[in-house]
């Protein structure tokens, strides 16, 4: 998009209008606020629904399945982020993806919804995979478009935006996790699609008005024969994989086991394979190519520790389901709850970390040694689920604080290394790499969890200790590596601090 066009969307905006911001902020808040509602309500009782018995209104599937399958899924969610950016940048516009997306998501919570089988199931996966694709990376796009680049209202409109994200993932476990409880599945899937629902109704009725022409343009649209090729392409691959599907499936080739090992091949290649093209690529001149290097250390620490934060809805919800005692100071806790943990932690300390970085300045420490004290807060999260268990056995119920704790743990790490992350790749990405470099950061979380569908069968309550020692001891090690490390790194960053 020329800085032309670019500059006559901001201008074509209304500049104020909510809390001092562009009224199209109120319109993306509450769209996004919607969507992590329905999408972290959704999660928050997904796991259980899939290993709960039949008779209890579950899909009654082996847990260590449904733990894989639950890793999967995030690491799909993530990979079809590069799917979805593409096709807001050749095809439909940033508005028009976050709409189509929204639509999706919709429809995957209300297959949720009907009592239905494992097929149904796999459905509704496809559909918010694809939907959350489309929408997540892209209403973060047009939330830029609203600000020029000097606009120094600009970081504290992503500041607001992302409250808006935390607010929706925070009170959507309460509230879909007390309704399933007391009713069924079923009825906290409803929640998230009526959740997804309200987020388009605000999207569609102030979009003209709020948002103006931005995330209308295309940026760099197909020409008619790209099109032709492009849909043509498409056509092809869903009519083979259908094919493929029909064939491999009977025959007991394409089970749940390959596909999940197949996702995790693919959460492990997809980024190598971007890192060799950034580094060889002509484009990338001398003083990138040292940057990207300096980037690689980064991005694995960046794996080691959503492997772990991303094991809150999987391990940790396991364990807060089949470990914790739910009967707490009078009331009954549902495991769901704690799912809201991780957003609430984030709302109270984000700021706080800001204002130290502030008030630290050039004293603050590197990027480099962010991330190593980000490793070491992550190892520190899954010692700490090793104490009760080493005091009580693992037999016992064991305090829900101990849940906590750990999830406040991890949240120290996720201030240290998620902002700090997209700052650092915005910084040392080659400038003919600007975009892909982006969503190979979100690449990191989709390795991750595509990791964590191998590593997840190897719990169960006779491992725990071991499981968690072995994984929460590795992160410390790494962090302390990565912080001798740091020097060197900073070196190949070449003046970027």
């Amino acid at each position: 998009m020329s800085n032309l066009n670019r500059q006559k969307i901001v201008d074509s905006v209304p500049q104020t209008g909510f809390f001092g911001h562009p009224k199209g902020l109120f319109t993306l808040f509450f769209t996004e606020f919607w969507e992590r509602f329905s999408y972290y309500g959704m999660r928050a009782i997904l796991v259980f629904y899939m290993y709960y018995e039949v008779s209890k209104g579950g899909l009654g599937l082996d847990e260590t399945l449904a733990l894989s399958i639950m890793s999967i899924y995030g690491s799909l969610v993530y990979m079809s982020g590069i799917i979805g950016g593409w096709l807001a940048d050749r095809i439909f516009g940033t508005s028009k993806a976050v709409f189509y997306g929204g639509i999706l998501i919709m429809l995957g919570h209300i297959a949720l919804a009907i009592p239905g089988s494992v097929a149904m199931f796999f459905v509704s996966m496809i559909l918010i995979v694809i939907g959350t694709g489309l929408l997540k990376p892209n209403v973060s796009t047009v939330v830029g478009e609203m600000y020029s680049e000097n606009d120094a209202r600009r970081d504290a409109g992503f500041t607001i935006f992302y409250m808006g994200i935390n607010a929706g993932a925070f009170l959507a476990p309460l509230i879909v996790g007390t309704v399933s409880n007391a009713y069924n599945f079923h009825y906290g899937f409803a929640i998230a699609a009526i959740g997804m629902f309200l987020g388009l109704v605000v999207f569609v009725l102030t979009k003209k008005k709020n948002l103006g022409l931005a995330g209308t343009a295309v940026p760099n649209p197909l020409s008619p024969s790209e099109k032709k090729k492009t849909f043509t392409i498409f056509g092809v691959a869903i009519v083979a994989i259908g094919i493929l599907s029909a064939i491999l499936i009977p025959a007991g080739l394409l089970t749940f086991e390959s596909f999940i090992n197949l996702v995790t091949i693919l959460g492990i290649l997809i980024p190598t394979v971007y890192f060799i093209v950034m580094y060889r690529s002509p484009k990338t001149t001398e003083v990138e190519r040292s940057r990207v290097l300096a980037y690689i250390p980064l991005f694995l620490a960046a794996v080691m520790f959503w492997a772990i934060q991303e094991q809150g809805s999987t391990i940790l919800a396991n364990y807060a389901d089949k470990r914790t005692q739910l009967e707490f100071a009078g009331m009954t806790i549902s495991p769901a709850w704690f799912q809201s943990l991780n957003p609430l932690f984030i709302i109270i300390f984000a700021p706080i970390f800001a204002g130290f970085w502030v008030k630290l300045g050039d004293r603050q420490p590197s990027i480099p040694k962010k991330f190593s004290f980000s490793l070491m807060f992550a190892g520190l999260s899954f010692l700490v689920i090793l104490i009760p268990g080493y005091f009580t056995g693992t037999d016992a119920l064991v305090s829900p604080l101990w849940l906590v704790l750990s999830y406040l743990i991890v949240v120290f790490g996720e201030l240290l290394i998620s902002p700090v992350g997209l700052s650092a790749t915005t910084k040392l990405a080659p400038a003919a790499f600007s975009a892909q470099t982006m969503s190979l950061w979100f690449l990191a979380s989709a390795a991750a969890q595509a990791i964590n569908a191998q590593i997840v069968k190897f719990y169960s309550p006779e491992t725990e200790m071991t499981y968690f020692g072995t994984i929460g001891g590795a992160s410390i090690i790494l962090g302390i590596i990565l912080f001798i490390m740091s020097p060197k790194i900073q070196g190949y960053m070449k003046g970027i601090k």
